[in-house]
């Protein structure tokens, strides 16, 4: 249905019949598709429409939030009304004249991938296919995926906010399987971005296959990696799963609130090396974590959470920054109409330096280069972290060499942060779907090649290592 400022202020007017402080209404139509390619055939197609809405009172730090699929404004009055009972402090708030925002983010999609045929699709799923097994007799098993999904939101709320977003994401992952007798090893790339179908072109994603093919078939040679106290250079291709977990979690204010946070109570401090500059940015154009408003109906921003080497702020949504004092800063995100909003992630990266990576390594006398990370856990309330290395060579007399297997890092966020001394010119990005509070939000996270002076390695003992050590 066509929807009225009316008909919004009479949803949100509903809500605090019975007092509180805030409402809003989120409102979702969301079509999906995604597909699967497994041994040389598609092997899955799955699509659908959902479509809902939520309405959320807070009141005195409490939330009551409810959902529905009925998309009347009967229905929403009832959901409306759900909520207001739970609501026992009997003031008055009125709602204000809504407004709609306006936000020039650029994210045009050019073509809309709906009207792209299913069969295009498949066709370029098994382009892919075809590529990567191409690349070696040893390539035994090769998945493919793409999903795409195209979400209309409208937000109000009774502080006088109206934004309305057409959100169109797509994203083309491809997994490698290379065999050498009892040896398997694997590689991952994907693509993706907050843009059309023009992103997968013929050329970008036979060179995915080929690189994550070449990758799994390189690993297959590579020695187990040794273990102990060394100079770590991460590459940008290596993208900002460190950043985003290390870091990124820790500087969302619910968790520092929570006191579950390495980072809380430290605006001000050096947390990081001087000349690390930490940003969260939903504003790059198309990038995968990229909105024109949150998902509580505030425009997107560039925040920068550190700022050489300074903590400056964090991510805060409607409720963290009330209680905080502050400003909103447009992180206010939910996987759908079924939840309610909290401070998350968008596109988070550590800013580029003034080094060449090549002057990077060529100073690094022996130490590992991680090209691909892999998963990890991290403790926000420590900043402790471990991560696998899915792809890792060695570093000798300032010269990549031999790749090797089974590496892990394992350290401290903040601590690490400090251990940066070089920092590359250059950038680069990894998508992903972030979890947090059983939700999931795409997000892109992004660094440029950085040297940490140490991180502990863990791999099989020096003793053990050989020539490799």
């Amino acid at each position: 249905m066509d929807w009225t400022e009316a008909t919004l202020r009479n949803i949100l007017t509903k809500a605090l019949e019975n007092g509180g402080d805030f409402a809003d209404v989120f409102i979702e139509n969301r079509q999906t598709l995604r597909l699967v390619r497994e041994g040389e055939r598609l092997d899955k197609v799955n699509s659908g429409t959902d479509r809902g809405a939520g309405v959320r009172v807070v009141a005195n730090g409490s939330t009551a939030y409810a959902y529905t699929n009925d998309l009347t404004e009967t229905g929403l009055l009832e959901v409306a009304q759900v909520v207001a009972k739970a609501v026992e402090d009997g003031s008055s708030t009125a709602v204000e004249a809504l407004t709609k925002r306006d936000n020039q983010v650029e994210i045009n999609p050019v073509i809309d991938p709906r009207q792209v045929e299913l069969t295009q699709k498949a066709d370029l799923l098994a382009k892919a296919d075809q590529v990567a097994r191409a690349v070696d007799s040893r390539v035994a098993q090769v998945t493919v995926f793409y999903r795409e999904s195209v979400q209309d939101v409208l937000i109000a709320n009774s502080r006088g906010y109206w934004a309305e977003d057409s959100r169109t994401r797509l994203a083309l992952g491809l997994m490698v399987v290379a065999k050498d007798g009892e040896i398997m090893q694997t590689a991952y790339e994907s693509l993706g971005g907050a843009t059309g179908f023009e992103l997968l072109t013929e050329e970008s994603v036979v060179e995915m296959a080929r690189k994550a093919a070449s990758a799994a078939v390189r690993m297959l040679t590579a020695q187990p990696a040794p273990a102990g106290r060394m100079p770590v250079v991460m590459a940008a291709e290596a993208g900002g799963t460190m950043v985003h977990e290390a870091c990124g979690h820790g500087l969302e204010a619910d968790l520092v609130q929570k006191g579950v946070s390495v980072y809380a109570g430290k605006i001000g401090q050096q947390v990081a090396a001087k000349g690390v500059t930490v940003i969260d940015d939903a504003t790059l154009p198309n990038h995968y974590g990229s909105y024109r408003f949150d998902d509580e109906g505030e425009p997107a921003q560039k925040k920068v959470l550190i700022e050489d080497g300074i903590l400056k702020g964090y991510m805060y949504d409607l409720i963290t920054a009330a209680k905080d004092g502050v400003t909103p800063t447009g992180n206010g995100r939910r996987e759908s109409y079924h939840h309610r909003p909290i401070p998350r992630m968008s596109n988070t990266f550590i800013a580029p330096g003034p080094d060449r990576t090549e002057e990077i390594i060529a100073d690094t006398d022996t130490g590992l280069y991680v090209t691909k990370m892999g998963g990890g856990e991290v403790n926000t309330a420590t900043g402790d972290f471990v991560f696998e290395v899915a792809q890792g060579f060695l570093i000798r007399d300032g010269q990549v060499t031999e790749p090797v297997r089974g590496a892990t890092l394992t350290g401290n966020g903040p601590e690490t942060l400090k251990l940066i001394d070089r920092i590359g010119s250059d950038l680069g990005f990894t998508i992903g779907t972030c979890g947090k509070s059983g939700q999931g939000a795409p997000v892109c996270d992004a660094q440029p090649t950085i040297r940490i002076t140490e991180l502990v390695v863990g791999g099989i003992a020096a003793g053990e290592a050989g020539e490799e050590a």
